[in-house]
């Protein structure tokens, strides 16, 4: 069986870093597992992509990055009849539209797509026209996906309201987030780890876009830390610069160290002592699955329908509400160890496991390709304990 997945560039993003993981993951099952890359430029080109079948477009005189979904939908329906994929995998909401441009550019030739649902659906940090808009997308594209996956059990409900998705059209699959192997080693790390600094270390891993709503993690941060703690920002993007003079203007200069891209983020997870996100959406962040499996307690906006359940309701974590500043810097003011959550920590993460959703992935194509899904859908399974 073979399994095309299409992506944009090896850009950092959490979304094309599991899709490569998985691909990998599929191509050791023994499934063939090409990836189409727009182009073969950007910073988050990890191992295993060495590892796979690349395929790209000859690259033009000036660099598609800034049409790059109009390159990708121009350039991949031929690979795609070329190729002859058994089914095809749309990584992320991003990718969406991309997916429905290939059943209407190919018809019957379009092999069955199979769609994650990577960030969270209902999106209330749009204002309300936009909103609607983009809810009136979302119905409008779910007929042309064959079957869509949700990371966690919590997002079925929420797909099925704002997409208008049959349930049996709908799998969960928990979110490939870690292997078995990394989560032995962020472990090993953590117990390893000798603390450098006498306050406590805070760490936080994304892109620095406005996503993130790092600003108010910067303001939250000064509000509620003390002196001695200090905050990691690990990722790059275009708002840094601004960040850096927030952090500048805040007082926090020697407090907030910009670590920039890195590709192994084990190790300031293990340095941690707690992880902060902000987000204003997100799906089933890989990170804070990381961040579980290093023993870090957790503080958290409410930033996706899977963030309860992942943090069971609160109790390996603190839940605030998106942009509530001030609860945010309360729970970095009274953050304390709690050492004796971190086992059930370790049993959270390993349920996000890169070994086991490979093998319901590959489970959910071969359905699909022999057209034997169930009445009730395929793999319809809980990513979480009840």
């Amino acid at each position: 069986m073979k399994i095309l997945t299409f992506l944009h560039s090896f850009e950092p993003g959490g979304v094309e870093r599991v899709a490569l993981r998985l691909a990998a993951c599929w191509q050791k099952q023994g499934l063939e597992a090409p990836v189409f890359m727009g182009r073969l430029d950007g910073a988050g080109r990890i191992a295993e992509a060495e590892r796979l079948r690349l395929i790209y477009p000859a690259t033009p005189p000036i660099s598609p990055a800034w049409i790059e979904t109009m390159w990708m939908i121009a350039t991949l329906p031929g690979v795609i009849r070329r190729e002859k994929p058994d089914a095809l995998f749309c990584a992320g909401n991003s990718y969406s539209v991309v997916a429905v441009a290939m059943k209407l550019l190919l018809g019957a030739e379009c092999p069955p797509i199979v769609a994650k649902i990577s960030n969270d659906l209902d999106r209330r940090d749009i204002v309300r026209p936009a909103r609607w808009l983009y809810h009136l997308w979302l119905r409008i594209q779910s007929p042309f996906l064959d079957h869509i996956v949700a990371m966690e059990a919590s997002m079925k409900p929420e797909i099925a309201k704002c997409m208008g998705t049959p349930d049996d059209r709908i799998a969960v699959i928990a979110d490939p987030a870690i292997s078995d192997g990394e989560i032995r080693r962020l472990a090993r790390l953590r117990k390893n780890n000798v603390k450098q600094v006498s306050g406590r270390s805070f760490v936080a891993v994304g892109r620095l876009t406005r996503q993130k709503n790092i600003p108010m993690m910067l303001r939250a941060f000064a509000k509620g830390s003390i002196s001695g703690d200090t905050l990691t920002l690990v990722g790059d993007g275009a708002l840094r610069k601004a960040l850096e003079a927030q952090a500048r203007s805040l007082g926090l200069a020697n407090r907030v160290h910009f670590a920039g891209h890195v590709d192994d983020i084990a190790p300031p997870l293990a340095k941690a002592d707690f992880y902060l996100m902000s987000s204003h959406y997100e799906g089933v962040p890989a990170v804070i699955i990381e961040a579980l499996a290093a023993g870090l307690p957790i503080i958290t906006t409410d930033c996706s329908n899977a963030i309860a359940a992942m943090l069971d309701s609160g109790r390996l974590g603190r839940i605030v509400a998106a942009g509530d500043e001030q609860a945010m810097a309360r729970a970095i003011k009274f953050a304390a160890p709690d050492f004796h959550l971190d086992a059930e920590r370790m049993d959270m993460a390993r349920q996000f496991t890169l070994e086991n959703s490979g093998r319901l992935y590959a489970g959910l194509f071969a359905a699909l390709a022999d057209q034997q899904l169930g009445e009730h859908g395929f793999l319809q399974i809980r990513s979480m304990k009840p």
